[in-house]
This record gives structure tokens, C-alpha cells and sequence, in this order.
């Protein structure tokens, strides 16, 4: 039997394997539409058992695939991106369940009408927990203007307005993501209970060493007939994507998979898009990254300011060695600033302290075109198993403003204005014109200057701001860990145009029609914030690169959100601050 034979073999098994699935899920969808809110919890209550149980395999597995030490301080990141964030998002979904309701979870949350007249929804901070685990950061929703207080629960877990005997099953293909593990549970959730539809989960193959600890952890799911994971090649997806059972798909990944499913690929794509006639006719959402910048704006920056705010940048890039789909791309600049140079040099030895390895399939073919495309390009060493992060400017070529790098790789931009503020008006219609996608972007910008500037036009400001989640002063990937806040692109993609994808998913509040989320973080980490004036309790972020205990904080905060309790707290904030 020759190598073909078995491959065509081992292929017919898997699409038997991936048949049975979906006629299990396909048998039980009508009975999930069915189950309360109630039984739904209970779910989820063995979710958060089976996460406890694999959560140290879970991250250490994590970590020594993408060539870190486990016990380490930078392998915190696979407890925080991993077990902690999707255990964080089973508790934000519980407590949303329990206020089903009359949507009662809606009720006390704070509300305004911004300036543009559009409803702001403060999501963050929502408990004590909130308060006291994440001091001074603010999360809001924007709603879209079709929704106001009137009509909010309208706009709000729409599938749990479907009377019982009305419901229909559906079932669902997710693809998984290969670079973050927290992304595929969270994305299967977002099927699961937001869209009351049964999942079949295709593992990305980069990841698909996280199988085991999935099943354990979402056991109850499975258990029930209602989510069945398998693994498998591209060829896999595809047999999974035009299947008749499937009705709808979610992606993480990439716009060119996404494009691939929906029109096929070379002539056949051209001939379908310029027919309008996808081949893939199915409801499709996706997250698909973006070139995210992230803007300096000019102000009384002290040295002590540029030392931090070089680390959030720093960490912004080199967060899971840049293989994010909302790590800086492109640092927008003020030209002429006097404080930028030693920003940029802050900056640059910074990241000459991440040595930790490249792991993402193609990252040095992307590095090396990075590096062609763009002017006056610096290589920064990071020791002998790393390659040097590629830093120059964006230049007039538009190579590096449209493909996304998904590495350390950065670009720098120098924009003229005559104030802080005329300079981040022409900075935000930079990024919007200029950059592609719309996931997430970050401005960075001293308190008195917003005080100068003025909080209603600072909200005029972003409100031109045309991404699905702004952290100012705070990186937008809080807006992935804190799960009650939409995750997603800006909305106005279409499937001729997909750019950073269509939908969201987190969303605990489960708000629809919503705009974007603006993430708002302390300008300086405690204790120096206190004696500034500035009332709260965070120090550095466990997420940062430079913090040294981010394994031990990770660790922690998984195991508090599995059973939150006042005696877990001093060890947390004892970390925190030695981080």
C-alpha cells in the first residue's frame, strides 16, 4: 500500500469521524434551544471545574510549544491568555444567565448619551472584583445609533426572546485560532450561549496539542451531545465548511482563509466575486487582525512617564512574541516632539529584553518583507534564539500599511500638527485611511492633556475613531481579556470586503448593534499614580513583558476566578507589586 493509498485512506476516516459528529450535534440541537438559563449554568459550573482541573497542564503545554520555560515569568502569558481568560469569561456569562430574566443584567449598568447622541454602556467595572483586581480601568460600549434606552433590550440576547416552542436548532462550525488558546473557547461560547447553536470545533493544526485539555475542560458541553471537537487539515475545514449540516461558520484567523471559504481561491475567486456569487452562501462571522497603530500624543511626559509607557508599547508588540492579531503594527508619532527620541530609545531597549522566540508558522518570509518594504530599517538584537525585531519607518509604500506582519515587526510614522489636538485628529484619520482593518488601536495620552483637550471632544474624537476596540492609555487587548466587552471589528465589512471580519464574540452583556468598545487604563501603575493624584491601586499590568511575576499573578488569578475569595487577594496583590 503506498503513501497515497494511506492518505486517501486516513482521510476518508477522518470525514467519517467528522459525518458521526455532526449527526450527534445535528440530533441533539433542538433539545440545547430548549434548556433554561438554569441548566445552561450548570454547564458552564462544570466548565469551570474541567478548566481548573487542566489549567496548569493547559499552560505549561502552551508554553513549552512556543519555546518558553514553564515556571518562567514570561510563561505567565499562557495562564493569562489561556485558562484565566476563558474561566473569566464562564463567570461573566453565568452571571448574565442568572439576570435572564426581564434581561435584568442590563438594569445596573451605568448609562449616558455621549456627545454624538449615542448610548455609551459602562461595562467595566462591574463587581467589587473589578474594582479592586483591575483599579482605574473603565470599559464602555458605544452603541450603534439605532439603539438608545428605550429600545436597549431590544437590542439585547435576542435568541432568548424566541419563545421555547418556537426555537430551531442550528449547528455551527468554528474554526479554531492558532496563536491565543483562550480565543477557541471563548469563540465556541460565543456560539453556544449567545447564539443558541451546537458547535462542531475544528482545531487549528498549529494548536491542536490543546485537544485533550479542551475536552476535559468543556466536558459538560460534550458530554451532552452538544459540541463535538475534531482535529484536521485545511482539506478538513473545507469538507467541514460545505457541509450539509453545517449552517453557520466563525473563524479567527486570517482574511485570506476567510476569503478562501467564501469565494474559493485564484480565477475561481475573481469569476465568484465579480459575479457577487460567493461559492460558501452560509451566515458567516469572523476576527481576521488588523494593522493596529497605536498614537503618541504630545504632552508633560516625565522621565518616569517614558520608562512605562515604553513598556506598554513594548508589551502592545511583543505579547506572545507579536503573533497577535491586534499588536502594534504601526506607532504613530508626533514629528518634532522633544520627548519622542527618548521614547523611541526607552522603547527599543525595552525590547531588546525579549528574548523569547518566534513560534508562529511564517513569521521570518513576513519579518524579511517587512524589512524590504519599509525605510530606514533597524534591527534590534534580542540574543542569539531570537530574531532581531525589524523597526523603520512607514513609508510610502503601502506594503507594510495593508499586510499584517503577525510578529516583531514595527513601523513609525511622524505626523505634523500644531497641538495635541489637531495632531490626533490628523493621527485617527491617518489610521483610519491609511491602515487596514479596524480590530483594535491604542492612544496614548497625559491627563492633562485630555483635561486640556476636554473629555466631551476627546469622546467627538474617538467617535471618528473607525476600530472595534480604542485603549487609551491601555493596550486594546484588554478589551479581549475583560469578556463582557464586544470583541471584534469596527461594523460596515461585507463579504466582498471583509478587512478585520463581521460579528463579535465575548460580549457577556450580550448587546447587539453594538459600535466599539473604548478601554481606558491609568496613565501611571500604583504607587506612583497615588502620589500623582491619581486614584488607583494597579501596579504594573501582569501582562506586561517587563513584569517579573506574570507567572505567579497568571496562576493566581485563574484559581480566584474559579472560587473568588477575600483570602486569595494579599497573595495577589503581593505579586503584583514584586511584578
Amino acid at each position: 500500500m503506498d503513501g497515497a493509498q494511506l492518505n486517501f485512506e486516513s482521510q476518508d476516516a477522518l470525514f467519517e469521524e467528522y459525518d458521526a459528529a455532526l449527526a450527534d450535534l445535528n440530533t441533539a440541537k433542538d433539545a440545547w434551544v430548549k434548556l433554561s438559563p438554569a441548566d445552561r449554568i450548570t454547564l458552564l459550573a462544570g466548565m469551570k471545574d474541567g478548566i481548573m482541573k487542566v489549567a496548569e497542564g493547559w499552560a505549561e503545554i502552551s508554553a513549552r510549544k512556543k519555546g518558553l520555560v514553564p515556571g518562567t515569568a514570561v510563561s505567565g502569558e499562557e495562564w493569562i491568555a489561556g485558562p484565566y481568560a476563558t474561566m473569566a469569561g464562564v463567570n461573566t456569562l453565568v452571571a448574565t444567565l442568572s439576570e435572564m430574566e426581564g434581561k435584568a443584567f442590563l438594569d445596573h449598568l451605568p448609562k449616558r448619551e455621549l456627545t454624538t447622541g449615542q448610548l455609551g454602556i459602562k461595562v467595566l467595572p462591574h463587581s467589587i472584583w473589578d474594582r479592586l483586581l483591575l483599579s482605574g480601568v473603565n470599559a464602555e460600549v458605544w452603541m450603534q445609533k439605532s439603539v438608545n434606552l428605550a429600545n436597549l433590550k431590544k437590542h439585547a440576547a435576542t435568541a432568548y426572546d424566541v419563545p421555547v416552542e418556537d426555537r430551531v436548532g442550528k449547528v455551527a462550525l468554528v474554526l479554531g485560532a492558532g496563536n491565543v488558546a483562550a480565543i477557541t473557547p471563548l469563540d465556541v461560547l460565543q456560539k453556544l450561549i449567545l447564539e443558541d447553536q451546537v458547535v462542531i470545533l475544528k482545531m487549528n493544526p498549529i494548536n491542536d496539542y490543546l485537544t485533550d485539555f479542551y475536552k476535559i475542560a468543556m466536558k459538560p458541553f460534550i458530554d451532552g451531545g452538544y459540541l463535538r471537537i475534531v482535529k484536521g487539515d485545511a482539506k478538513g475545514g473545507a469538507y467541514l465548511c460545505e457541509h450539509p449540516i453545517v449552517e453557520e461558520l466563525h473563524i479567527t484567523g486570517s482574511d485570506a482563509t476567510h476569503d478562501a471559504i467564501v469565494w474559493g481561491v485564484g480565477e475561481e475567486a475573481e469569476t465568484n466575486k465579480k459575479a457577487g456569487a460567493p461559492k460558501n452562501t452560509k451566515r458567516f462571522t469572523s476576527e481576521l487582525g488588523s494593522v493596529s497603530p497605536t498614537i503618541v500624543v504630545p504632552g508633560p511626559w516625565t522621565a518616569a512617564d517614558i520608562r512605562f509607557q515604553a513598556e506598554n508599547i513594548a508589551t502592545m508588540k511583543m505579547h506572545n512574541a507579536g503573533h497577535n492579531c491586534i499588536a502594534t503594527q504601526a506607532l504613530v508619532m508626533p514629528k518634532g516632539w522633544a520627548k519622542g527620541p527618548e521614547l523611541l530609545n526607552q522603547l527599543k531597549k525595552v525590547i531588546s529584553t525579549s528574548t523569547r522566540p518566534t513560534w508562529y508558522p511564517g513569521a521570518e518570509g513576513r519579518l524579511n518583507s517587512y524589512a524590504e518594504h519599509g525605510g530606514n530599517i533597524e534591527k534590534i538584537e534580542r540574543g542569539k534564539n531570537s530574531p532581531p525585531v525589524v523597526i523603520g519607518e512607514i513609508s510610502e509604500d503601502s506594503y507594510n500599511r495593508n499586510c499584517e506582519v503577525f510578529g516583531p515587526a514595527l513601523g513609525i510614522k511622524e505626523l505634523e500638527g500644531s497641538d495635541a489636538e489637531t495632531y490626533l485628529v490628523a493621527a485617527i484619520d491617518y489610521a483610519n485611511t491609511e491602515l487596514w482593518g479596524t480590530l483594535g488601536a491604542n492612544i496614548l495620552i497625559h491627563p492633562s492633556t485630555i483635561r486640556k483637550i476636554g473629555k466631551k471632544r476627546l469622546d467627538e474624537i474617538l467617535s471618528d475613531f473607525r476600530y472595534g476596540t480604542i485603549g487609551v492609555n491601555g493596550w486594546c487587548g484588554l478589551g479581549f481579556l475583560i469578556t463582557a466587552c464586544p470583541w471584534g471589528a469596527y461594523p460596515g465589512h461585507t463579504l466582498e470586503d471583509i478587512g478585520s471580519g463581521i460579528g463579535t464574540v465575548h460580549n457577556s452583556f450580550m448587546l447587539e448593534n453594538t459600535e466599539k468598545v473604548v478601554v481606558q487604563a491609568p496613565w501611571r501603575p500604583f504607587p506612583r499614580g497615588i502620589l500623582s493624584g491619581q486614584f488607583t491601586l494597579l501596579p504594573r499590568p501582569p501582562f506586561f513583558i517587563t513584569n517579573k511575576k506574570q507567572h505567579k499573578i497568571g496562576e493566581l488569578l485563574t484559581r480566584f476566578q474559579y472560587k473568588p475569595s477575600w483570602f486569595k487577594l494579599p497573595r495577589i496583590f503581593l505579586n503584583a507589586l514584586l511584578g
